[in-house]
């Protein structure tokens, strides 16, 4: 038998790192990459044959399990008409409308091909409106890896960012500032040491690159009233959160409008794509009505939004069930795990935001990215291998959430904090 090991080694020879995405070659973890062969519902099989319960989800877009029959027949239906056109099909108008339904702050968008695209796209668009060139962001938050975007803080937040990846330019990293989520003062200041320079303030309403962190109660209404006040765009990246933490993304949740949105992940059931959208006035600043450019050969392609509009039309039939049960499930897990932690005093903590979550190998409470700096990233690897050996794909990476889907019973839910409940107990025996 051909062994994960095997297929890595063999990746390696034509891959960089055996890998097209970082975080699946588990440097962060240790070990060998599982090569997946398939997919159904909330089980994944490895090339080995070894089948798991997955909260991977492919980092969040397969709410509705893995290969849900209604997104196969709609993308089987799509192929016999064609894959690619490079010209408008009503499919695209199909799925904006269904998405300006629930996020009636994108009065106008556009598509994409991913969430990195329609973040960077948001962000210029920001720049034509404002007349401005500086972006503040959170330490923490990701929201792809366009060069402005791989900025960290300088020596204090009041400077510039510096370089968090080789190949960008200083120069180009000095326009992003960075705050600490959660922490209103922090950007501030920034406004007040930048007055009428800033552009927009971009953010995961609900962070799920530093594992989930929630906003604090007033925060994201107080970036809300700061943009506002200061004359900026409020850009929320709810590449992750649209349509997972509620049918109307985390803004409906927390009851904040921004100026402009991105989505991705659920409205392409797992197929390239990624969409930003908000006020006419700043979207109309798009060729072919203004002047910034962005396009795209592969933009609105047809397969992606069959199966969007396939998996949103399904999850939205139902919607208060579908996202009453995730809850439900989420609640469950949670409260499985926690009560065998806090009954043995480990030093972990738990978050979580409907369907998306983490466990923090830390006894801080985590609000920002210093708090999740604080995790016992060691243990957390050990814990990680525990669970895939009994059958439980998690993220590879403390600093990413977890996903639930409706495939998930409560069956599954139970065996799996029984599995991570041994798993702590062995990591802290």
């Amino acid at each position: 038998m051909t062994t994960n090991s095997d297929h890595f080694t063999r990746a390696k020879q034509f891959i960089v790192g055996g890998v097209n995405s970082p975080a699946r070659s588990f440097k962060a973890v240790g070990g060998t990459p599982k090569f997946i062969a398939r997919a159904q519902g909330p089980f994944l099989w490895d090339e080995e044959g070894r089948q798991y319960i997955d909260y991977v989800g492919s980092w969040g877009p397969m709410i509705l399990g893995h290969g849900p029959q209604v997104v196969k027949d709609a993308i089987t239906a799509q192929v016999a008409k064609g894959i690619s056109f490079g010209a408008p099909c009503v499919l695209e108008t199909r799925l904006a409308e269904i998405i300006q339904r629930n996020f009636p702050t994108m009065e106008r968008l556009r598509f994409v091909n991913s969430g990195t695209e329609a973040c960077m796209s948001a962000v210029r668009v920001a720049r034509a409106f404002t007349k401005r060139d500086k972006v503040i962001k959170f330490e923490g938050c990701y929201h792809g890896h366009a060069d402005f975007f791989l900025s960290k803080a300088g020596s204090g937040l009041a400077t510039l960012g510096e370089p968090s990846s080789a190949g960008v330019p200083r120069e180009v990293a000095a326009t992003t500032l960075n705050a600490r989520f959660n922490d209103l003062a922090s950007v501030e200041n920034l406004f007040a040491r930048n007055a009428e320079e800033v552009a927009a303030v971009i953010v995961e309403p609900v962070v799920g690159n530093m594992g989930c962190v929630p906003p604090d109660e007033g925060f994201l209404p107080g970036l809300r009233d700061l943009c506002r006040r200061n004359g900026a765009v409020l850009i929320f990246d709810e590449v992750m959160t649209g349509f997972r933490v509620d049918a109307g993304g985390a803004q409906r949740r927390f009851a904040v409008a921004p100026d402009l949105v991105t989505l991705g992940k659920v409205i392409g059931a797992g197929m390239p794509v990624g969409a930003y959208g908000g006020r006419a006035e700043i979207m109309n600043l798009l060729a072919p009505l203004g002047p910034v450019y962005q396009a795209g050969t592969l933009s609105g392609n047809p397969l992606a939004m069959a199966a969007g509009c396939a998996q949103l039309d399904h999850l939205l039939a139902r919607d208060r069930e579908h996202f009453a049960q995730l809850e439900r499930l989420g609640e469950l897990l949670e409260a499985g795990v926690m009560a065998h932690a806090r009954a043995k005093n480990y030093p972990v903590s738990y978050n979580r935001c409907g369907s998306m979550a983490t466990l923090f190998f830390t006894r801080e409470r985590v609000r920002s990215w210093e708090d999740a700096a604080t995790c016992d990233t060691e243990k957390f690897a050990r814990y990680f291998w525990l669970l895939m050996d009994a059958g439980i794909h998690m993220p590879p990476s403390q600093f990413e959430a977890f996903f639930l889907s409706t495939t998930h019973t409560e069956e599954m839910i139970h065996e799996t904090a029984r599995q991570m409940c041994a798993a702590l107990d062995k990591v802290f025996a």
